[in-house]
C-alpha cells in the first residue's frame, strides 16, 4: 500500500468518469480511491482499487480509521475537493500529511471563505481549515486566480500545478466539428441561465436582465436538477411568473451524452455566478462557438481572457451574439488546450 497514489474522493459526477480515465491512461495498480458519500444518489461500481464508505454510524467509524492508515501510508494524497469536515480534522491533527497532499481545487471549497455563512460553524471550520490549506503541499486546478485568492485568504504556500482535473472540462474534436456544423434548428434564441440550484448562480438577477426581451422569441433553460430544492422552487416560480412558457426549468438528471446533446441546442448561455463556478458547461459551450456572458470581476472570466478565449460581461447583457471570426477563434484554442492529451500530460506530472 505504501507504493500506492491514494485520492480522497466525495462522491459526486465527476468521480466515476475520473476513475475509468485512471483507469484507461495509467492503470489503477498504482492508485487506490477511498470515496464518501450518497452512493443512491451517486452511484460508484465496486472496485478492488475503490473504498465505499458505508454510511451507518459504524461503518462511517470504520471508513474514517482507514483513511487515517491510508493517508500514513500512501505516497501521493490526492484530494479531490476539501469539504467533508473530518477528513479537514484529521488533516488538521496530523500536519505532517500534508506536504504530500494535493489539493484538486474545485471552487466551493476555496469560496466557502468569501460567500459563507459567517456563523459560529464557519468561524469553527475556518479555524481548522487554515493551517491545512496554508500547510497544503500542492494546489491543483487551471485557473491561476483561484491559487492566488488561496495564498491571499489563507497564506497558501504549496506548490501549483497546472491542470485541467476532470474530463468535464475535456472537449470532444467530433462534438466540436459536429456542433459548428450547426446546432439543430429552432425557432428564435435558446438562452441557458446557471447550471445548478446553488444560489450562486444568482438567477433572479439574470431572469431581470432578460425582461427587457420576454416579447421576442426567446427560450429561457434552467437546469435545477441538484442544489437547493427550495432555491429552485424559488427560481421556477419567478421564471414562470415573469416568462411563462418561454420558461423551462429542467429539474430532471440528464445523462452526460443527453446533457451534451441539449447543449448543442443553446445559442446564449448566461453564468451570472459570483464565483468560480460551471467551467464544464462553459468550456464546452465555447468550444461549440457559442456565445457565454460572464461577469467580469471572477477568476475565470481573467483566465479565459488570458488564454485569448472571448467571453461577453453580464453587466452589459444585450442578447448579442459574439463575432463570427471571434467563435470560430474561441473553438480553436479550446480543441488545442482542453483535451484529453493535455489532461493526461498534467497527471502524469502529478503522479510521477
Amino acid at each position: 500500500m505504501s507504493k500506492k497514489i491514494l485520492h480522497v474522493c466525495n462522491a459526486d459526477n465527476f468521480i466515476p468518469p475520473f476513475i475509468d480515465f485512471i483507469e484507461k491512461q495509467f492503470g489503477l495498480d498504482g492508485h487506490f480511491f477511498w470515496i464518501n458519500g450518497d452512493f443512491d444518489f451517486y452511484p460508484v461500481k465496486q472496485h478492488k482499487s475503490a473504498y465505499k464508505v458505508k454510511k451507518s454510524i459504524t461503518g462511517q467509524m470504520i471508513g474514517f480509521v482507514k483513511l487515517i492508515y491510508l493517508l500514513n501510508t500512501s505516497s501521493k494524497v490526492i484530494l479531490h475537493g476539501i469539504f467533508n469536515p473530518r477528513v479537514i480534522l484529521i488533516l488538521f491533527l496530523m500536519p505532517w500529511l500534508l506536504k504530500k497532499c494535493y489539493w484538486v481545487m474545485w471552487g466551493g471549497d476555496l469560496y466557502v471563505y468569501q460567500l459563507g455563512e459567517k456563523n459560529w460553524k464557519w468561524k469553527v471550520k475556518e479555524f481548522l481549515r487554515r493551517p491545512v490549506i496554508k500547510n497544503m503541499g500542492h494546489l491543483v486546478t487551471y485557473i491561476p486566480g483561484d491559487v492566488e485568492l488561496a495564498r491571499q485568504w489563507y497564506g497558501a504556500k504549496g506548490e501549483y500545478h497546472e491542470c485541467l482535473m476532470y474530463i468535464s472540462n475535456v472537449v470532444d474534436p467530433d462534438m466540436i466539428q459536429e456542433a459548428q456544423a450547426g446546432s439543430e434548428e429552432h425557432l428564435g434564441i435558446n438562452i441557458l441561465v446557471g447550471n445548478s440550484a446553488d444560489p450562486s448562480n444568482n438567477h433572479i438577477e439574470s431572469l431581470e436582465k432578460l425582461l427587457p426581451y420576454k416579447e421576442d422569441e426567446i427560450k429561457i433553460f434552467v437546469p435545477l436538477s441538484y442544489g437547493n430544492h427550495e432555491y429552485a422552487k424559488k427560481v421556477i416560480e419567478t421564471g414562470k411568473a415573469w416568462f411563462g412558457e418561454n420558461f423551462v426549468p429542467i429539474t430532471s438528471f440528464m445523462e452526460f451524452d443527453e446533457y451534451l446533446k441539449f447543449l448543442k441546442t443553446i445559442d446564449i448561455a448566461i453564468f451570472n455566478h459570483n464565483r468560480q463556478q460551471a467551467m464544464g458547461n462553459t468550456i464546452t459551450l465555447l468550444g461549440m462557438g457559442r456565445t457565454v456572458y460572464l461577469r467580469s470581476d471572477v477568476s475565470q472570466w481573467f483566465f479565459f481572457e488570458d488564454k485569448g478565449i472571448k467571453c461577453l460581461d453580464f453587466n452589459l447583457f444585450n442578447k448579442k451574439f459574439i463575432l463570427s471570426k471571434d467563435a470560430k477563434s474561441n473553438s480553436k484554442i479550446c480543441l488545442n488546450y482542453f483535451n484529453i492529451i493535455m489532461l493526461r500530460h498534467q497527471y502524469s506530472e502529478i503522479f510521477k
